[in-house]
């Protein structure tokens, strides 16, 4: 980079050219979703047999490679105006050296030397000559200035000293202009697919390197750009999404997915496709990192002779092996596991009439986070967002997705053409344990505040801006932290069902800031969850025990069961759904009157 070379660089042309890597990239995400909503689902619903699965099969294969587009041209629009950003700034400090300087008599020469012209008192009759002097760049320490300062003041002509100055300004511009043009070189020639059809899973870790390239390369341009509120309400987060530009909310969700997926009150379909990102970069970097892992010897387990009884141990094979890579191989199958089961559910959408899913959170750190919604809950009429209870982690997530899937079908087929969405959140640490954590409430206030942001963010995201009707159901522990949401805070809900509760914290059910006779309850035939939690969950205590929803005290509609223990609460049977799932679907779509009390 010289300096004629800044003289004529033209911001506008990288931005112009980023523009259209951006609408490449939009045109390739709504491809995306014509293939995975429209025509994908539409074969799921009406095809089958050998025909349909192998179309469905390339259909997926289509559907990645537009995701993996608009990744990538996301990025590139970022890199391009990241790159814009910084070579304008070295512009405007190169223009603004060479205004002062023409302003003060001096010459910018096309090789960067600037030219002064005579100048100050005379010495022997004469005043001192002009001339020329090189920049080399502005001083680098106090001494270093001082000393640049005493040579100025020292010369017999004063323009020397304002030329010295403009020169090294001129220095620093194309210095900067130089180190930017080299910083940013190898992060665009980095974005390049391989010359294939097929996006694989190194495919996607690459797109990962590239975002964390991007993000190093880029951090004055995106320092420059309106940043998320720091601990902003829902109404606050949707205010700043609002305010930006396309091209800032291309460089955010290019550079930061998994910070703008966590904010609660942007648009369900803006944090689908951030959090889509994180899933598919961190799924493929999983399933990589697992098969780079020796698999666990196949002969684990040994005998030998401990006193007078042979005992049953792991072989020196194996425990060296799971010293290595056990807790290691141990997270990844279990994570890898969960995710699976996100992905079944994508590739569900239009089976049985079943909406799109939309991922509204994820993490796979610890016992990692999951948030799904059964169709789009901006534009639904009836929204349900389940919590579940004790052991809920991303390994075992399945099983909470499909009960919300099930309550999506009974819901839908009650709400006379109303739209329902459907949502699992698992959006707090669970207890793992029903005996060491369970019995303790820290769990759920501590999860509690993440539960009524996200609540107040589905008020703000919605399309009406209010209006929808929305249903809080709790599982086990789940109506726990259901509970204290509403008692440290205030539950965005206007009803609420408890399945199998050990006790919600408050008191009453008119403390769960739900209009009264809108709190729900159902305890099943030979569920002892609730009798357990009457120790420790409860909001007050009436006699020797805690009262629990279950309790007529409580003053929950009990609703009837006909499901038996702590887990069946959202069976279906050959002939349909059970009357646990339909009372529960019945509220969720608002025909109180059609609910089966006892």
């Amino acid at each position: 980079m010289d300096l004629a070379t800044l003289r004529t660089f033209k911001p506008a042309s990288f931005e112009d050219a980023a523009d259209g890597y951006r609408a490449a990239g939009e045109m390739a995400g709504k491809a995306k979703d014509s293939v995975d909503i429209r025509i994908t689902s539409g074969i799921r619903a009406r095809l089958d047999g050998e025909a349909a699965t192998a179309a469905l099969a390339e259909l997926k294969e289509l559907a990645e490679n537009f995701h993996y587009a608009q990744t990538e041209c996301a990025l590139v629009s970022t890199a391009l105006n990241g790159f814009a950003h910084d070579m304008a700034a070295a512009k405007r400090k190169l223009e603004a050296a060479e205004a002062d300087a023409r302003a003060a008599g001096c010459t910018v020469h096309p090789d960067g030397s600037v030219g002064y012209p005579a100048g100050g008192q005379e010495v022997d009759g004469k005043v001192p000559e002009g001339g020329t002097v090189r920049g080399s760049g502005g001083p680098t320490s106090p001494l270093a200035d001082a000393l640049y300062r005493q040579a100025a003041n020292a010369h017999p002509n004063p323009n020397y000293g304002k030329a010295l100055e403009f020169a090294n300004r001129v220095a620093d511009a194309v210095k900067e202009a130089a180190d930017a043009d080299a910083k940013w070189a190898p992060k665009l020639r980095a974005l390049k697919a391989d010359d294939d059809l097929t996006v694989s899973d190194r495919d996607w870790t690459d797109a990962q390197s590239d975002t964390s390239g991007v993000h190093d390369a880029g951090k004055g341009y995106l320092d420059s750009l309106p940043h998320p509120p720091k601990d902003g309400s829902p109404k606050d987060n949707a205010a700043w999404w609002d305010g930006l530009t396309p091209e800032e909310r291309t460089a955010w969700l290019s550079l930061e997915p998994a910070a703008v997926g966590r904010l609660d009150g942007l648009p369900s379909a803006v944090r689908d496709d951030a959090n889509r990102v994180v899933f598919d970069e961190r799924y493929a970097q999983y399933r990589l990192e697992l098969a780079s892992i020796p698999k666990p010897p196949a002969n684990e387990w040994t005998w030998i002779v401990a006193g007078r009884y042979p005992a049953k141990v792991h072989t020196d094979e194996w425990m060296e092996w799971h010293r290595q890579y056990g807790d290691r191989y141990e997270q990844l199958t279990k994570s890898l596991k969960g995710m699976d089961s996100i992905q079944k559910r994508f590739d569900q959408t239009g089976r049985e009439g079943l909406p799109e899913a939309y991922l509204l959170g994820f993490s796979s750190e610890g016992n990692g986070r999951a948030i799904i919604a059964n169709g789009n809950p901006d534009t639904a009429d009836h929204q349900a967002v389940y919590v579940p209870g004790t052991t809920s982690n991303l390994s075992n997530i399945d099983g909470n997705i499909n009960r919300m899937v099930s309550m999506w079908r009974v819901a839908d087929s009650e709400a006379d053409g109303k739209a329902v969405s459907t949502i699992t959140w698992l959006g707090y640490d669970a207890p793992q344990d029903i005996y060491k954590d369970a019995p303790f409430r820290h769990y759920a206030d501590d999860g509690a505040p993440a539960f009524n942001r996200f609540l107040d963010g589905l008020e703000q995201s919605h399309a009406g801006g209010s209006g929808t009707h929305r249903t809080v159901i709790g599982h086990s522990y789940g109506t726990t932290l259901v509970g204290s949401a509403a008692d440290h805070g205030t539950l965005n809900a206007d009803d609420v069902i408890t399945a199998g509760s050990p006790g919600v914290t408050v008191a009453k059910a008119e403390d769960l800031d739900v209009p009264k006779g809108h709190v729900w309850n159902q305890e099943a035939e030979g569920d002892i969850v609730p009798d357990i939690g009457r120790w420790g969950h409860g909001g007050h205590t009436r006699g020797s025990y805690w009262v629990i929803p279950s309790d007529e005290w409580f003053g929950a509609n009990q609703m009837t069961t006909d499901t038996e223990g702590h887990s069946g609460y959202w069976d279906e049977r050959a002939e349909g759904p059970s009357q646990s799932l339909r009372n529960q679907g019945l509220v969720v779509a608002g025909k109180y009157d059609d609910v089966k009390l006892k």
